[in-house]
């Protein structure tokens, strides 16, 4: 599984985003995570990923595109 299908993925399963509002310039915040989803959600991608994104820092106002080129930045080739 690459970056963006884990995290559209976690978005619809553990946030009930629906599949339709994930767009890669959409707002976090247009998907209704707050910062503590936010946290729970990086937790998730870690776990899911065997990733570490402490140094990733990401706020409501970041887009799933941003979340996604984060994420992929730190993963493994």
């Amino acid at each position: 599984m690459n970056a963006a299908e884990v995290v559209n993925t976690l978005l619809v399963q553990r946030f009930g985003v629906a599949p339709a509002a994930i767009a890669e310039e959409a707002p976090l915040r247009s998907l209704r995570l707050d910062s503590l989803a936010l946290e729970e959600l990086r937790v998730l991608i870690e776990e899911r990923l065997d990733i570490d994104l402490d140094a990733v820092s990401l706020t409501p106002r970041n887009t799933v595109g941003q979340l996604v080129a984060a994420v992929d930045g730190t993963v493994p080739a």
